[in-house]
This record gives structure tokens, C-alpha cells and sequence, in this order.
């Protein structure tokens, strides 16, 4: 007797071969037979005219907080994905001692937009050691979830204080390297770091990791070789916009300290800067020459994100604006008034050391989201450039007067400016590059200004009934095979015997996403935007029902993918 049977589903298998009908027999958290299965089953679903594939991966998130709240990480979940990868961009919970976890919380706060209100009624920060943090998630999860090692909480837990501010002696780094060993023994899937200028602390310094030198990140690479299954991820300036010489440098030598891959977030791709991404695969070009692999990871939608002139966003990336954006409120809309202070905020924006935010300085197509004040009244979803041009302005002048109409609270979407079909052309390029990888999610971060999560639905409608840029096998191949093969994940990412039952059950006619909307369930009231899924008729996790119809069922068969057990080694 079979534990679940999915008769007459069209599979489409992730290997990339064509989709053929067949059925699917699990038993005991495996797929045990594909074909024409005449036993019996204790559930039986019939998929006929449906595609039957397995669970997507999303290799870039940070849950690692909201998993202890929301052990189903949702909206992933609904969204088909079954396995994700936290504890990127150096940023872990773990090691934690409790002088730390004030701080800890204050940065993820900033770097990683999680609401503080959140994380300190959400989390009771009640652990100390890497395998104290996995054993609290363990059994408790409605995906399977891997992490990597994040540098900072390394760098915190051995050096407290002075981890910022200064490089470390040899001791500490030998106490880091340590370290590192005994959370990657404890499951850890590798180490994360970030030296990138966009991560601040809730204090407004550079996050611990940054505070490094090369022989310290070294240390930490090489130390990642001694264990089995494990894998690289860094987040350099460079990943913004094109990297240097000495980035890329720096990569090859972390990758061969490692002998491991290592992939960095995220490849933008826009037909209107077309030395980007040529310059940005080089490195992976360069790092095979010399026997070691970086890989880029590079999103297949367009994410939708809010901006504000009142809270930390990307706008505060923008060169010289943070500084302006983080005085006082009253301040901060004095200083706006100011003509000569716009002219210079807007010739930054536009600016070549803004790198990927000039994205952000095309001020006329912004579309006004919610607005607070009777000024402002009637204005919502119009586009900037209109409301300037009724009233004679320049368009960032428009923009700013809103904003001060709302005493800043106004809501911004700026329409991304690489939507034209070059750059849709150039992004088919990229998916088929072996250099590169999709992923970049960030689902989990970002909490009320993106939402990341929906990427895999919404790529395959696409590619069933929009765009049509890649086949539905390819589609399905770059979600769940290849992220599993570059982390090495056993027996995951394929509909094959033997493998651990996490399948996606959809209807290729209505498979996408909806538009994000604004909820307040967050601990502490606080709010985050979030996409519900059409067209997921089941998800299933290790074998078990976690989505019907799309819609969580409340189940958790997920488990933590520890190093060594549920990863094998991927070599460069």
C-alpha cells in the first residue's frame, strides 16, 4: 500500500526531458515508482491535464528569523517551494551568546528589514550554540531548510564589542576557524560573508564581517574544506553593479581556499547597461580557468519594491542620501525644501558610484502608492511624471512636494526601467549561462518593502502564457535540479525513484502569482507585503500534504538538511 499516489499528472522531472504522463507512487517520504502504478494507495489525488514536478529550491533567503514564528516560510510555501537556503550574506542567528542578541536583533533590523518589533516578540533568543539554533527548528518546519554560517555572528560571539571597528588578532581568527568547525559539524552548510557598503549595523557602522582582512576570510574558507557537503556565499560591493579586479581576485581565492563553489546575489540584467553582465560572468570565467567556480545568481521576474522617504529603503543606498534620509523627521523635511539640496540629491542619484540604484533615479515614473494628508488626496496610482506635468514642475520636485504634503509617509513605487524586451532577451541569456543560477529571492527580508517569495510561480506563467522564453522543462529544471546540484543536496530537486517525496502538483493554465499586498500578522503587529498563488493545486513536502489548493494545510514534515547527511560535496 502506498502512503500517496498522484494518478495521470503530466511529470516534467527537472532533468530537463520532456514531460511525459505518467503516475507517482510515495511511500514512507519517497518516491518509490513512476509509471503506471495499479496499487493501492491511502491517498490518492488525480492529476490529469495537471504538471506534476519536484518542490522548488530557493537558494537565497533569509527566513532565518521568521522560520521561528512561521515554521512554513510562507509565502514560499504556497508558492511550490519545498527546500530553502538561509544564513546568506553573513547574516546568521547563530552562534549566539545573550550580551549579543540586542545587537543581532537591532542589525538584522537594518541590513535585512526584518520589523525589530518582530524579532523581539517573535523570538525569545533563547540558544547559544549553532546546534542549539537547528535543534530549535528541527521538527518545528514546514520546508526543509539549510544554513549556511554567517561571518558576523562568528566575528560577534569571539570578539563581542570590538568586532566592529577593528581586524581581528590571529588568536581570534584561530578561535573563529574553530568555531566555524564546530557549526558546520553541527549541520551548518557552509560559510556566508558580506564586505558589502550597503550592510550597516542598528548603529549605523559596518556589520562585523566588513571589518575583515583577506587572511581572516581565507582562514574561514579554507576552513570550510575539512567537511563534506558544504558550499561558499559572498556578497562583495562589486554584486551591485560590476565588480573589481581585486573583488574577483578575492572570490578565486576564497572558492580554492574552500574547494567549493561559491555564489553571490544578485545579477541585475538591463538591456540599458549592457557591460554589466558580460563584465560580472567574467569572473566566473576567470575563476574556471584556475580550477575554482563562482556562480551568479540572477532573478526571472521583475520584484516590485516600495520606497519611503520616512523609513530605511533602498533609497538610503543612493550616494550622499543617507545621511540626508536619516536626520529627524522635521530636519529631514527642512532639508528637502531646499532646492539646492534636491539638485544635489538628484544629480547623486544619477550619478556612476550609485551602480545598480541609478534604478531608483528615474524619479518621473514613479507611481504614488498610499498617501496621508488631504494634499495628497486622489493622487494614489498616478504616475509622477503626470501630476508634474499638471502642475509645471520638474519631476522630482512633484515627488519631494508629496512626500512633505504626507510628512514623509507617503508610499512609492518606482516602475523598474528594464522591462523592454532587450533586457527580457539578455535575461534568457543569462538562464541559460552555466556561469549563472536563479535565485536572489531574499524571501524572509525586506519585509514591507519587497516580496521576492512568488518568483516560481510567477516565472512559470511566464514561460507558459507570457512570455514563452523558455520551455516548461527548462523552466522547471532551473528551479529545483540545479539549485540542488550546486548545493549538493541528496536526493532532492528531481521526480525520480528513490527521491525524497517534494513535489509540486500545478495547472499549467493558471499557475502565477498576485499582486503583493500589505498584511499586519507579524509578532508585534508589524506588517509585511506578501503574494497569495493561483494554480498550486498540491505541495508536498518529504511525501506529506503542506498545500492544497493554494493554500497552507498547517502540516510540518520539513527537516533541518544538515552538512555530510543530507549534502554531499560539490567540488569547483
Amino acid at each position: 500500500m502506498l502512503d500517496y499516489l498522484i494518478k495521470g499528472g503530466t511529470v516534467v522531472d527537472g532533468t530537463g526531458s520532456p514531460p511525459r504522463v505518467a503516475d507517482v507512487g510515495i511511500r514512507g517520504g519517497r518516491i518509490v515508482v513512476i509509471g503506471k502504478v495499479d496499487e493501492g494507495a491511502s491517498t490518492t489525488l488525480d492529476a490529469g491535464g495537471l504538471v506534476v514536478c519536484p518542490g522548488f529550491i530557493d537558494p537565497h533567503t533569509h527566513y532565518d528569523a521568521q522560520l521561528l514564528w512561521d515554521p512554513v516560510a510562507s509565502p514560499s510555501n504556497i508558492h511550490g517551494v519545498t527546500t530553502i537556503i538561509a544564513g546568506n550574506c553573513g547574516f546568521t542567528l547563530a552562534p549566539l551568546k545573550a550580551r549579543d542578541a540586542d545587537y543581532l536583533r537591532r542589525m538584522m533590523a537594518k541590513v535585512e528589514g526584518m520589523p525589530l518589533a518582530a524579532l523581539e516578540n517573535g523570538v525569545d533568543w533563547k540558544w547559544e550554540t549553532f546546534a542549539d539554533y537547528l535543534n530549535r527548528l528541527e521538527g518545528n518546519l514546514g520546508v526543509n531548510a539549510g544554513f549556511l554560517v554567517g561571518h558576523c555572528a562568528l566575528r560577534r560571539y569571539v570578539m563581542g564589542e570590538a568586532a566592529v571597528g577593528g581586524e581581528a588578532t590571529p588568536e581570534q581568527v584561530d578561535a573563529m576557524v574553530q568555531l566555524l568547525h564546530e557549526c558546520i559539524d553541527a549541520g551548518g552548510l557552509g560559510f556566508s560573508t558580506t564586505l558589502s557598503k550597503t550592510h550597516s549595523d542598528g548603529d549605523g557602522q559596518p556589520v562585523p564581517s566588513r571589518w575583515s582582512n583577506r587572511d581572516e576570510l581565507l582562514a574561514l574558507c579554507a576552513a570550510v574544506e575539512a567537511h563534506e557537503g558544504t558550499t561558499l556565499e559572498g556578497i562583495v560591493d562589486g554584486c551591485l553593479d560590476r565588480f573589481t579586479d581585486d573583488e574577483i581576485d578575492l572570490f578565486i581565492a576564497m572558492s580554492l581556499a574552500a574547494n567549493r563553489p561559491i555564489n553571490w546575489n544578485v545579477l541585475t540584467v538591463d538591456s540599458h547597461e549592457p557591460d554589466r553582465v558580460p563584465r560580472q560572468l567574467s569572473a566566473s570565467t576567470r575563476a574556471r580557468e584556475v580550477g575554482a567556480r563562482i556562480v551568479a545568481l540572477t532573478m526571472p521576474v521583475q520584484v516590485p519594491m516600495n520606497m519611503s522617504f520616512l523609513n530605511y529603503c533602498a533609497l538610503n543606498m543612493l550616494p550622499d542620501w543617507g545621511p540626508i534620509l536619516g536626520l529627524p523627521v522635521p530636519e529631514r523635511i527642512e532639508k528637502l525644501r531646499d532646492p539646492a539640496t534636491r539638485r544635489f540629491m538628484l544629480e547623486r542619484a544619477g550619478s556612476e558610484e550609485a551602480g545598480v540604484f541609478r534604478r531608483l533615479a528615474d524619479f518621473a515614473n514613479y507611481v504614488i502608492g498610499d498617501t496621508y494628508s488631504a494634499a495628497n488626496e486622489g493622487l494614489k496610482g498616478r504616475v509622477v511624471a503626470d501630476i508634474a506635468r499638471e502642475r509645471g514642475q520638474e519631476p522630482f520636485d512633484t515627488l519631494v512636494e508629496i512626500v512633505i504634503n504626507d510628512d514623509l509617509r507617503t508610499i512609492l513605487w518606482p516602475i523598474p526601467p528594464d522591462g523592454d524586451d532587450a533586457s527580457w532577451a539578455l535575461r534568457k541569456q543569462v538562464w541559460d549561462d552555466d556561469r549563472a543560477m536563479l535565485g536572489g529571492s531574499d524571501a524572509g527580508a525586506h519585509l514591507d518593502r519587497m516580496c521576492g517569495a512568488p518568483y516560481t510561480t510567477r516565472f512559470l506563467g511566464d514561460c507558459l502564457r507570457g512570455r514563452r522564453l523558455e520551455p516548461l522543462e527548462r523552466a522547471v529544471q532551473m528551479l529545483t535540479d540545479e539549485p540542488a546540484r550546486l548545493f549538493g543536496l541528496r536526493g532532492r530537486g528531481r521526480i525520480a525513484e528513490g527521491y525524497a517525496a517534494d513535489v509540486v502538483v500545478f495547472d499549467p493554465e493558471t499557475v502565477g502569482a498576485e499582486h503583493a499586498t500589505l498584511v499586519n500578522d507579524l509578532p508585534g503587529g508589524t506588517a509585511r507585503l506578501t503574494a497569495a498563488a493561483n494554480g498550486v493545486v498540491r505541495v508536498l513536502v518529504n511525501g506529506v500534504e503542506t498545500v492544497a489548493d493554494n493554500q497552507a494545510v498547517g502540516a510540518l514534515p520539513g527537516t533541518v538538511l544538515r552538512s555530510g547527511r543530507d549534502t554531499e560535496t560539490v567540488l569547483p
